[in-house]
């Protein structure tokens, strides 16, 4: 029996970004919270059981997004839905439409429809800066916004996978809220980086990671844009919240050189063997978050990101 609250469902709920939105919604004291993983039993998941609240208000329900039955029992009851499950590539993929575009179109589609027939008040799609910046049309110079997509064509001819997954998907869900009246709100992270609560380094945080092994002497200056793993689900939650909130929100901070961030690094844990030089770049993609901002979303300041960031991952043992 769920605890009486609003239920609402975390699809993915042991992955990075959404770990720290099951722990956000459980801290809010009234949502129950359904989050879909792979293996409920599986050691991976023991730290959302661990949450606050999680003993009363967490349920993890083994779904498979490609499966529409399993998603539409997850969804069914629900008030809300957070869908941030996404197929993220580890490396080149042999059969990119089998691998990564197909899964992500299909089980964007599955939770939508999931979520039409049981009546769910909002859904919020996590999507991808990646369904935003390979756009060559768009006017050089002029930060990107929350009107320019990534040209599909463009994607395959650069086999951007990635990118033309999360387009497609994101494209897919406004599709089928014009269609059928649904209430979508999609939201766009830059590159995540954060504490890690799952015991696992993920994707986004290898990069980081990767500055701390000293295996690179020379690295690209370029510029990242990044987001804070908690300011993410803050921009989740408010999405969901928020009567006003509509259509898509680049979810991001200020940019910052590569070098910048690694001498903050250097400060904060000068034992650590770094790159040492820095190979300027002219390429460098600025966004606006000008529209999350002014649903009132704020992001913490980069020191602190990368300072938690090392301090999980010096928590978990990955760094000595």
């Amino acid at each position: 029996m769920e605890a009486a609250g609003k239920s609402v469902c975390v699809t993915g709920a042991g992955g990075f970004i959404a770990s720290w939105l099951v722990k956000l919604l459980l801290s809010r004291g009234h949502y129950a919270v359904r989050g879909t993983v792979r293996d409920p039993g599986a050691s991976k998941n023991a730290h959302l059981k661990a949450l606050e609240g999680a003993g009363e208000r967490l349920k993890l329900l083994k779904a498979d997004l490609l499966d529409y039955n399993s998603v539409a029992s997850a969804v069914a009851g629900c008030e809300g839905v957070f869908h941030v499950a996404s197929p993220v590539p580890s490396g080149r993929s042999s059969n990119p439409e089998v691998e990564v575009i197909g899964p992500a179109v299909t089980g964007t589609t599955n939770v939508l429809k999931a979520c039409y027939e049981a009546k769910v008040r909002r859904v919020v799609v996590v999507s991808s800066v990646a369904a935003v910046l390979s756009n060559p049309n768009w006017p050089k110079g002029k930060p990107f916004d929350e009107n320019c997509w990534s040209d599909e064509e463009y994607c395959r001819k650069n086999e951007d996978w990635y990118y033309l997954s999360k387009t497609r998907a994101e494209r897919e869900a406004f599709a089928y809220a014009a269609k059928t009246g649904l209430d979508v709100v999609t939201i766009c992270p830059s590159l995540v980086f954060g504490p890690l609560m799952q015991p696992t380094v993920n994707s986004s945080s290898k990069l980081l990671f990767n500055y701390f092994k000293g295996d690179r002497e020379t690295v690209e200056n370029r510029l990242r844009n990044i987001v804070d793993v908690r300011d993410v689900a803050d921009a989740l939650f408010m999405a969901y919240e928020k009567p006003e909130a509509s259509g898509r929100y680049i979810c991001n901070s200020p940019p910052i050189k590569v070098s910048d961030m690694i001498n903050i690094l250097k400060n904060l844990y000068p034992t650590y063997r770094y790159p040492k030089n820095f190979e300027e770049v002219e390429e460098s993609s600025v966004y606006s978050f000008e529209k999350l901002q002014k649903l009132g979303w704020t992001f913490r300041p980069v020191e602190e990101t990368l300072r938690d960031s090392v301090e999980s991952y010096k928590a978990f043992g990955f760094l000595n």
